[in-house]
């Protein structure tokens, strides 16, 4: 068995600047093994079953003193048994407090007085379980461990009680050590308390990168990507004002790191204004998923470089606004006008993470419709000619009506019509997309636009030498005869 004891040093990083030091030096602990206890402000690692993995003990305290740590500072002591390591580690936190205590003595340790390392040495107040006991010990001559373990063990145990004589069995490997091992929460939910009062919600930002520090630490180690979370905070209750405030964030794309996650809170911070001073914040996760393993590449060129799409969205709307970030969205709808729309990149950023569109607009399932395209693209043929080149680059907003003379349609000039008809015969299902017939029917440029088309599109040249994207309805308004109209729908830049 082999033990390691850390210590958080408090001097170097005030525990009023952490949340928890003790437990998020825990969590990340249990990068190097599983067990892992906690013992009067110390942890306790038993690595004998993962010193191999690491390389050995010497490669493996060579990661423990350089990995990024949770605080700045930290003393370990090593030793057979726990409560060894732990004698170590306390002897070195009395001899100097504000330094890291090594393996190895200081110098400035060496300048005074070597520390005991065999076990019999170890004074008595190092022993958790003799603490309580030390002033009669004393009396008794009993001053070292070795010392205490030559008194007869029936008569200690009836003076002091059996437990003192098991912790000296536990501390010279005689009995197991048992401990409850330190585990990880199925749901990251942690609190801090300010060393003084905010006023402004951007310098909240200070405290809750602490606490994301904490939740990367806990994804990584539960092997999760985080999708949403909610950073809370408490008030000063004697402004009679709102006593407590929140913010959730939301990502597309679940992610271990927490550095896109510390970019998103810093756009919505500088949103916020605080009816009263903070108190306190609090981290919770709303929303995980399990991360999905990534083959890495030898190629400097096939690694991804900068932030994604996805994230690039995020950061925007976060800034400029939801309601400021679009994305055209294509829709399942053949007429021009209803086959595509604008909507909210954030309500989208699913879809494009994940390249799937699974979002309803309009009463519309587009993943429903998708899944009936690549269900049906091998039984339809791919349209061939002129008319699956008539899409226009610019569609206008409303078909603007194209004065006719001697049944020939002008736009500043006569027009030369190239191709056509390409008949559309649509709209049937009265989609809810479309606009009502009596708002359509209230425009005098444009056409009666219900949910049925009727329309006879063509291809036509004005005398600018412009191509353009024009149609005549079948039907007049009336229903009762072909329409002499002429709209203009679109223009090819």
């Amino acid at each position: 068995m082999h033990w390691i004891a850390l210590q958080p040093q408090r001097e170097a990083a005030p525990t009023a600047l952490l949340a928890d030091p003790l437990t998020a030096l825990g969590w990340w602990a249990l990068q190097f093994t599983p067990k892992v206890a906690l013992l009067q402000g110390a942890l306790l690692l038993e690595v004998s079953g993962s010193t191999r993995l690491w390389g050995g003990q010497a490669a493996l305290m060579r990661h423990i003193h350089t990995l990024n740590k949770p605080l700045a500072l930290i003393g370990y002591a090593q030793g057979a048994t726990s409560l060894i390591a732990f004698a170590r580690l306390t002897q070195a936190s009395t001899l100097s407090a504000s330094a890291s205590v090594q393996p190895d003595i200081s110098a400035s340790a060496r300048t005074t007085k070597p520390l005991p390392t065999a076990p019999d040495d170890f004074p008595l107040n190092t022993l958790l379980a003799a603490q309580a006991h030390l002033p009669t010990l004393a009396r008794l001559g009993c001053t070292r461990w070795g010392e205490l373990r030559a008194l007869p063990r029936a008569g200690l145990a009836r003076r002091f009680g059996q437990a003192l004589v098991d912790a000296l069995d536990q501390a010279y490997g005689q009995r197991p050590d048992i401990y409850p091992w330190l585990t990880l929460p199925e749901v990251f939910e942690a609190a801090l308390e300010l060393p003084s009062q905010v006023e402004n919600a951007s310098a909240l930002l200070f405290g809750a990168r602490r606490l994301l520090a904490q939740l990367q630490v806990w994804l990584q180690l539960r092997q999760r990507g985080v999708l949403a979370l909610e950073l809370s905070w408490h008030m000063d209750a004697r402004r009679h004002t709102a006593k407590e405030g929140a913010l959730v964030l939301r990502t597309a794309e679940p992610s271990a790191g927490t550095e896109h996650l510390q970019r998103l809170l810093a756009e919505r911070l500088n949103q916020i204004t605080l009816p009263a001073p903070v108190l306190g914040l609090r981290l919770r996760s709303l929303e995980t998923q399990a991360l999905k393993g990534v083959s890495a590449s030898l190629l400097l060129e096939a690694t991804p470089q900068g932030d994604t799409l996805a994230q690039l969205l995020e950061r925007l709307s976060a800034r400029l606004g939801v309601d400021k970030v679009l994305q055209l969205q294509p829709l399942a709808d053949h007429r021009p006008e209803h086959s595509q729309a604008w909507i909210s990149a954030s309500s989208a950023l699913n879809s494009i993470a994940t390249g799937a569109y699974s979002q309803r607009a309009g009463g519309l399932d587009l993943g429903f419709c998708q899944k009936y395209l690549k269900r049906s693209k091998a039984s339809l043929a791919l349209p061939s000619g002129w008319a699956s080149a008539l899409q226009p680059t610019w569609l206008l907003a409303q078909p603007k009506r194209l004065s006719v003379r001697q049944g020939c349609p002008y736009d500043q000039g006569p027009l030369t019509l190239l191709a056509g008809p390409q008949r559309l015969e649509t709209g049937w299902w009265a989609s809810p997309l479309a606009p009502p017939a009596a708002v359509a029917d209230a425009q005098a440029d444009a056409p009666a636009l219900s949910p049925v088309v009727l329309r006879d599109y063509f291809l036509a040249r004005n005398e600018a030498a412009v191509m353009l994207w024009i149609f005549r309805e079948r039907l007049s308004s009336s229903r009762q005869a072909p329409s002499d109209a002429w709209y203009l729908h679109g223009i090819f830049a």
